[in-house]
């Protein structure tokens, strides 16, 4: 056959064998896996009335929920009730002072603190709050001291935790929601009407620093990572703030639900967590300490506002009950909440 010039050669071959081999692409990232959370079974609890605060001992696996006029205590390994302290005045919160055995309960209605002991459940005694409205109450271990704080007189009652001996008073310059301890000398609370977090010294009990948080606005729940020095603020406006506890700053913010008034953090996982009235529970990564974002946004049920961490199992519980329509508006009441349900009330169970 005779020669083709090079040329025709090239022309007359396939198209595909004179292009460029083809450049190899880096595989995509695959989308950060979800936490994968939601509600694995209820607790019924059944009776009337409303709820704010509950807290889990993780140790005794009992977990203690406001209900009314009374505190409601489940096992949480059998999810039976096993008891409760009754008899109580506009309960708010539980704190749980292992050290000595004793429980402490603020009746806001009363401003009365109910001691009871924690493995009868009996009543041990009553010490009268030196504020108003006592809402949030903790335990410190670093001071062994409860911190019961006075919504409506904007104060902090502090007792000696052995004897339920008042032991000061802080005044706190706005009106007080949750709280929590770095369990070295410092405890924080949110002050809802100022936008601010007060740091308190246990030693001298006085106010340290306030530090603002805008772009959030009524903080409410409140948790914290130890480990890395940040609260985790849930906050009126749909969003999450994280303050440096060293320096008081806000380093960044997260999107939340609609109505949280209680957060959490479980450092092990290191996810937060906002429950919201909205019937969401909202979990948020921890990528560093001034890097958080939205893992999921798990739904819950409408009501579910409030909530308490197991650090043993780390299952997140929620209270909430089914509702009616709300009652008729009145003067004193012209945005009257929807009526509770009857024997509706129940724990909702939340993980992976």
């Amino acid at each position: 056959m005779p020669s083709r010039p090079i040329a025709l050669l090239l022309f007359l071959m396939p198209v595909a064998l004179l292009a460029a081999p083809p450049q190899k692409t880096a595989p995509a990232k695959p989308a950060p896996a979800k936490a994968g959370y939601h509600i694995v079974k209820e607790i019924p609890i059944g009776g009337e009335g409303g709820w704010d605060y509950l807290t889990v001992d993780s140790t005794a696996r009992r977990l203690y929920v406001s209900h009314a006029t009374k505190v409601v205590v489940v096992d949480v390994d059998s999810d039976t009730k096993v008891g409760e302290i009754a008899n109580l005045s506009g309960v708010h919160g539980i704190a749980l002072a292992l050290d000595y055995g004793r429980g402490y309960i603020s009746n806001g209605r009363s401003s009365m603190i109910t001691i009871f002991d924690l493995k009868t459940l009996a009543t041990i005694g009553e010490v009268k709050s030196t504020g108003e409205n006592p809402d949030a109450i903790m335990y410190d271990p670093f001071s062994y001291q409860i911190f019961a704080f006075n919504g409506r007189s904007k104060n902090a009652t502090v007792l000696e935790a052995k004897t339920g001996k008042v032991v000061g008073t802080i005044e706190l310059g706005g009106k007080p929601e949750f709280a929590t301890t770095d369990l070295n000398g410092k405890v924080f609370v949110n002050i809802e009407d100022k936008s601010e977090v007060v740091e308190i010294g246990v030693k001298d009990l006085a106010v340290k620093a306030r530090w603002p948080l805008a772009p959030c606005e009524e903080p409410s729940g409140m948790a914290i990572d130890r480990l890395h020095h940040r609260l985790l603020i849930g906050c009126s406006n749909k969003m999450a703030a994280v303050v440096n506890t060293e320096t008081g700053k806000v380093v960044t913010t997260v999107p939340i639900g609609d109505g949280v008034d209680a957060n959490a953090f479980d450092p092990g996982a290191k996810l937060g967590f906002s429950s919201n009235g909205d019937g969401t529970l909202t979990v948020i990564k921890e990528d560093t300490p001034d890097h958080f974002i939205v893992a999921e946004n798990v739904p819950t049920r409408r009501g579910a506002r409030t909530m308490a961490l197991d650090d043993k199992t780390h299952k997140v519980y929620l209270p909430t009950a089914q509702f009616g329509p709300p009652p008729a508006a009145t003067a004193e009441q012209p945005h009257p909440r929807p009526a509770i349900l009857p024997d509706s009330f129940v724990i909702l169970v939340v993980s992976r």
